[in-house]
């Protein structure tokens, strides 16, 4: 027997999503449907802990024999030892990239220097393995101000031809509409940064959105100053009655443009077709683009928010300062953001983010990172939540 979670048709695609990053998805059997009308039933694997994480612990699981998937033909690894012997697999051991991110009918996947000589046969083997995805793309990193991933083609499929080289250019289109979470999102990782990765965060970051609304009895104002294209705020937009007022800005114009897409799809009003300077574009919406680091300068921003994003991993410290200026003060408030840091400087951010911050809400615990995955062989990739008391509250602190 196989546990199966009992998943609504429209949120399908988004629990893949989480399943794949977390490894957990049951690989080699098929979803099936499920005798409730509207749901399907995905599996789990056999490996996977009793207690699963949010959100995938809100779902019914339901145990039945698991359907194989005989499209799969085997592992990538198998495939790669078809195309180059066993004994080369086993040479390079740990170099081969085991982990990808699937973004819509893409993966995206490391090639270590180590392997970079047999980059066709990776990108064949991956292919293989996958039948439903239609280009292989390798990562060679976060580039520049705007945070884009450099991505280059190493293989694509059309139909059951499999192209290594002089990949048509019609098939290299990195421009794609993802599910997550009910709700679907333009994006292009190739122009503006988006991770399939940080779902998961986004789930978590609208429950503290919801707890916060209880606490003020009310909709809630969010400020996201590095948005993207837009998918932690549409998370929150897709909650219903959790959202007042809306900002969201970015540096980059190509985030932006994909940002007015998405928004004119999950709000259901009209927003502009291109990018445009940010601007209050309905009395609850503001949106375009803008330099995070000179928000606190303008007065129609400043103690308007409840709730600020903060993802900017590498400087989300040093911006900080710039970005408390934006919370009203005069009620509870709420902080959410991302750190890269060394794992042995960790305590010492948590005790400067008491330092940064305004006085603490009396009650809640200190802000402090918690570890989210490896982001290299020294520095963690962290997140934490920061409850900030109104101006009437006793400060906290260390």
């Amino acid at each position: 027997m196989l546990r199966h979670l009992v998943v609504p048709d429209r949120e399908i695609e988004g629990v893949l999503s989480i399943l794949r990053e977390e490894d957990l998805l049951g690989i080699g059997f098929l979803i099936v449907p499920s005798s409730a009308e509207g749901f399907r039933l995905v599996p789990i694997d056999d490996a996977a802990p009793a207690a699963l994480p949010p959100p995938l612990g809100s779902y019914e699981i339901e145990e039945r024999k698991g359907v194989p998937d005989k499209r799969i033909l085997a592992d990538w690894l198998s495939q790669l030892e078809d195309l180059i012997g066993k004994e080369l697999v086993l040479e390079k051991g740990d170099s081969w990239p085991s982990s990808h991110e699937f973004v819509s009918d893409m993966m995206i996947v490391r090639v270590d220097d180590e392997v970079a000589g047999h980059v066709s046969e990776i990108a064949e083997a991956k292919l293989r393995s996958h039948p439903h995805i239609r280009l292989i793309l390798n990562d060679e990193g976060v580039q520049g101000e705007m945070r884009v991933r450099r991505l280059t083609p190493i293989g694509a499929r059309d139909g059951d031809t499999i192209f290594l080289s002089k990949i048509p250019s019609r098939l290299c289109n990195t421009r794609v509409l993802v599910r997550e979470s009910g709700i679907g999102i333009t994006c292009d990782p190739a122009r503006a940064f988006y991770s399939t990765k940080l779902q998961t965060e986004r789930l978590e970051t609208v429950v503290l959105a919801k707890r916060l609304r209880e606490m003020l009895g009310r909709p809630i104002r969010v400020f996201d100053p590095f948005c993207g294209v837009g998918p932690a705020v549409g998370a929150l937009l897709n909650e219903p009655e959790l959202l007042g007022s809306l900002a969201a800005s970015d540096l980059n114009p190509d985030a932006i443009e994909m940002l007015m897409e998405n928004l004119s799809r999950w709000d259901n009003r009209n927003y502009p077709k291109k990018s445009v300077p940010l601007q209050r574009l309905y009395d609850d919406r503001l949106a375009g683009v803008f330099d995070a680091t000179k928000l606190r300068n303008d007065p129609d921003l400043v103690g308007k928010w409840d709730l600020v994003l903060v993802n900017l991993p590498h400087r989300t410290i040093e911006l900080l300062p710039e970005i408390i200026p934006l919370l009203d003060l005069d009620t509870p408030s709420l902080i959410r953001g991302r750190v890269v840091v060394p794992e042995e400087e960790i305590a010492e951010v948590n005790r400067e983010l008491v330092r940064i911050l305004p006085p603490l809400l009396e009650g809640e615990p200190l802000p402090s990172l918690q570890v989210k995955r490896d982001y290299s062989s020294s520095l963690r990739l962290c997140s934490f939540e920061a409850w900030i008391g109104s101006k009437i509250g006793a400060p906290t602190g260390i």
